[in-house]
């Protein structure tokens, strides 16, 4: 299937894929794979360390209109990108992710990570936080393990730390999600223990006209855990609403 979906004046938008922290597009192999017109954008934002400025340095690296898929970190960027350009955005897709301030204990937890980093690098700091981020199927599943690992550790420190504080300096979305127009998913595994399923309750009853699908059996990678169920409800999302 074409990884383009078509708006209302009949023209095709593709679909743009924004990775979450320390991803990069071997997070969406199985995506990719399946919508040759499909692209992740990486980079890791050119290094930025505010949410504002990586939407410029998506806005600058996508088409001039597209369906748009953020992941986790990536989720929140997208929803900068309809603030910014809201014409930009022909259909929105939110993955794993809130749209809450940062919460207590958040701050401190991510800078643990980040002191673990700098004494033992980041092998220690990937082995401390992708396992929670994983369902209990994907945790047995030693070559996704393998390479999802391989991912976030070549990130490097420096992107790790550029986008904590990007995260922890997250602006406020409370305003805007009620004026988002475009059609819009959000989607999370059902074991995502660090974006529970009712964060992502929040996020439809926020958004006029959203719609919940909850993938069984996967955690926070739901893109690289379950690709298959999670492709099927791209198929319907770059279709909706239906005929």
């Amino acid at each position: 299937m074409s990884a383009k979906s078509t708006d209302q004046d009949g023209a095709a938008s593709p679909l743009i894929i924004l990775p979450g922290l320390m991803c990069d597009s071997r997070m969406f192999g199985a995506t990719l794979g399946a919508f040759p017109d499909s692209r992740a954008i990486d980079g890791y934002y050119g290094g930025a360390d505010r949410i504002e400025t990586m939407a410029d340095y998506a806005l600058a690296h996508m088409p001039a209109r597209a369906a748009l898929l953020g992941h986790s970190m990536g989720a929140r960027i997208a929803l900068e990108v309809v603030r910014k350009a809201p014409e930009r955005v022909e259909r929105l897709a939110l993955v794993d992710t809130g749209v809450h301030t940062p919460k207590p204990g958040e701050r401190e937890g991510r800078y643990a990570l980040r002191d673990l980093g700098r004494t033992q690098g980041m092998a220690a700091l990937v082995a401390q936080w992708l396992p929670p981020m994983l369902g209990f199927a994907g945790l047995r599943n030693e070559a996704l393990m393998d390479s999802l690992y391989a991912m976030t550790v070549s990130a490097g420190l420096p992107v790790y730390e550029a986008q904590i504080e990007a995260l922890l300096n997250r602006p406020s979305v409370d305003a805007l999600l009620p004026t988002i127009a475009c059609p819009t998913f959000a989607m999370v595994g059902r074991q995502d223990q660090w974006s529970p399923v009712a964060q992502h309750e929040a996020i439809v009853t926020a958004i006029p006209g959203a719609q919940l699908r909850v993938v069984e059996g996967a955690g926070h990678m739901l893109p690289a855990e379950a690709p298959e169920a999670f492709n099927q409800i791209l198929r319907e999302w770059l279709s909706w609403p239906p005929a």
